[in-house]
């Protein structure tokens, strides 16, 4: 299982939000490409960047800070926030992300996923955030009556390889993570990746979510338990390897 530390990207700075909540933001640091480093330096092999500003404007607001992030590391980056256009994906990869996450898109719009897929192939992620198991888009303003599980089954059905899979009840709130919804999730899409999100507080959380037994889950994003310095990247590193304390 690997372990993706994240950078959520507002204002050109290093922030985190309490369940998504753009006016609830904690600001940890204004150089992301610093943070990035500093990652890396400890051992992540990818790392997780959102562009929360783009995701509330309906178009990406920090491909040029991105493409900064993934021109300074030697790991690859995924990131995504906003890109609602072919456009914007390509953009994005062309600015070094490894992998271009389509969050609001994919939910509106399933079947322009199997063009985008058949362009860039692995290259395409989709973020699927839900509360209580229905979608939400938009930055998480707007809840869909679509359950997470329907919705990624009809991407993998377009050959999707990876979903990004976040419990928007638990994130950023440092509680430990869904670990029901987040197995459900993994049962839907036995041929799909799923790269688990939100709550992750300390590396038995990391120990938790291996004990589900889904060998699809093989990631797991950690953000606030980092920048709040619950637990170190190499903690969290030494767990998802199935290491004890």
């Amino acid at each position: 299982m690997r372990i993706l530390p994240a950078i959520d990207l507002k204002g050109g700075m290093c922030v985190r939000l309490k369940q998504g909540r753009m006016e609830d933001a904690t600001v940890y640091s204004a150089d992301p490409v610093e943070m990035a480093l500093k990652w890396q330096e400890q051992g992540a092999e990818y790392l997780h960047v959102v562009d929360l500003d783009g995701a509330f404007r309906g178009e990406p607001a920090h491909t040029a800070v991105i493409a900064s992030i993934a021109g300074a590391l030697r790991i690859p980056v995924e990131a995504g926030g906003g890109l609602r256009t072919d456009a914007h994906v390509k953009q994005l990869l062309d600015a070094g992300a490894a992998r271009a996450i389509i969050g609001t898109r994919a939910a509106e719009d399933v079947d322009s996923l199997a063009r985008l897929i058949d362009a860039h192939g692995s290259a395409i992620a989709v973020g699927i955030d839900a509360r209580d198991g229905f979608v939400q888009v938009k930055g998480w303003v707007e809840t869909t009556g679509v359950r997470a599980t329907e919705l990624a089954r009809k991407l993998a059905g377009n050959g999707l390889k990876t979903i990004i899979y976040t419990d928007t009840a638990t994130d950023g709130m440092l509680k430990g993570p869904n670990l029901k919804a987040i197995a459900e999730m993994a049962d839907a899409v036995p041929s799909v990746d799923v790269i688990a999100s939100g709550g992750v507080k300390s590396p038995s959380d990391v120990r938790a979510l291996n004990a589900l037994g889904r060998a699809n889950i093989t990631g797991v994003i950690v953000g606030k338990a980092l920048y709040e310095k619950t637990a170190s990247l190499p903690e969290f590193l030494k767990a998802a390897r199935g290491a004890e304390d």
